[in-house]
């Protein structure tokens, strides 16, 4: 078939070039670098991508908040690429040197100590800087411990709302969950195993005892775990728990509030209203019955004493 296409005056294909992951140098002048921001495993060292390890190897440097767990990671996979310290401590000295790095060419990734960065650890400042600078920010996205939660709790999964670490003092604590009660949606919390207790017995108290919850530990680990109740029970399991490792608790939506039935006068306000706006009395009610909530027939229901006029 090859050499019929040839002889037909067709070029034979030529080869599909080699996939650009973006961490690639070259001999033209520097121009500037990229910032990749790169998901780790969360438990099982499989998690990393083939992307990852080929961004991670490739890249000037890789900035951590704790480079002795990522040095692990990159032994692990044989990348020599060397770690350094970028935490809330230091992030204000060091983000205008690494702004300079990347401006003059150089390609950094951030990391987290696990999972996707930015999501309860540093970065932040680097990457705004960086937007505001036109500096590529790149995603190489992998694990979240976040969507992880969600998607196995069994509890709706959106819209949710992630909250992060709760604050560690009772007070501060207490008012950040107060102003999170009135959401609709489903909470995702981390939890430190030093605070298990204390925090859920807080988020019982603020958020309702009834609301339903699942707390996860080690995930994507051997040892997985899911505790499942309202956040009573889990309040109630927690004071007996020796907690070990980190937990993740997603909290479901509370329960919608029972809307009452509208009443004669309400029925009767809402045609008048919808009357006034000129609609003829048929397009009026069925208008009423949308702003009530209720179907027509309910409607006539109501109106029955007035249905003749």
């Amino acid at each position: 078939m090859r050499d019929r296409a040839q002889g037909a005056g067709h070029r034979a294909p030529e080869p599909a070039p080699e996939p650009d992951h973006g961490a690639r140098t070259t001999d033209h002048a520097p121009s500037a670098g990229k910032l990749f921001v790169v998901a780790t495993p969360i438990g099982n060292l499989g998690e990393l991508s083939p992307r990852a390890r080929e961004v991670l190897a490739a890249v000037r440097g890789v900035l951590a908040e704790d480079t002795r767990r990522v040095q692990k990671l990159l032994n692990h996979f044989e990348i020599r690429t060397p770690a350094r310290a970028l935490h809330e401590h230091n992030e204000a000295r060091e983000v205008p040197r690494l702004l300079a790095e990347l401006a003059g060419g150089s390609e950094l990734a951030l990391v987290s100590d696990a999972g996707t960065p930015l999501l309860a650890d540093p970065g932040f400042r680097l990457v705004r800087a960086c937007r505001e600078r036109a500096i590529p920010v790149l995603a190489v996205a992998g694990p979240s411990a976040v969507s992880a939660a969600v998607a196995v709790s069994g509890l709706p999964p959106v819209p949710f709302t992630f909250v992060g670490f709760l604050p560690p003092k009772a007070v501060a604590r207490a008012l950040s969950l107060r102003d999170l009660a009135a959401l609709p949606h489903t909470l995702v919390v981390f939890i430190s195993p030093h605070r298990l207790r204390p925090e859920i017995d807080a988020c019982a108290a603020a958020l309702g005892g009834e609301r339903e919850a699942a707390l996860l530990a080690e995930l994507t680990k051997v040892h997985e775990r899911c505790e499942r109740g309202t956040l009573a029970e889990l309040a109630a399991w927690a004071a007996a728990a020796e907690p070990r490792g980190e937990y993740t608790l997603v909290v479901g939506p509370p329960a919608a509030a029972a809307t009452s039935a509208p009443t004669v006068a309400a029925a009767r306000a809402a045609v008048e209203e919808a009357l006034a706006r000129g609609l003829e009395r048929t397009a009026a009610r069925r208008e009423a019955a949308r702003a009530l909530g209720i179907s027509r027939r309910e409607l006539y229901a109501l109106l029955m004493p007035d249905a003749g006029s």
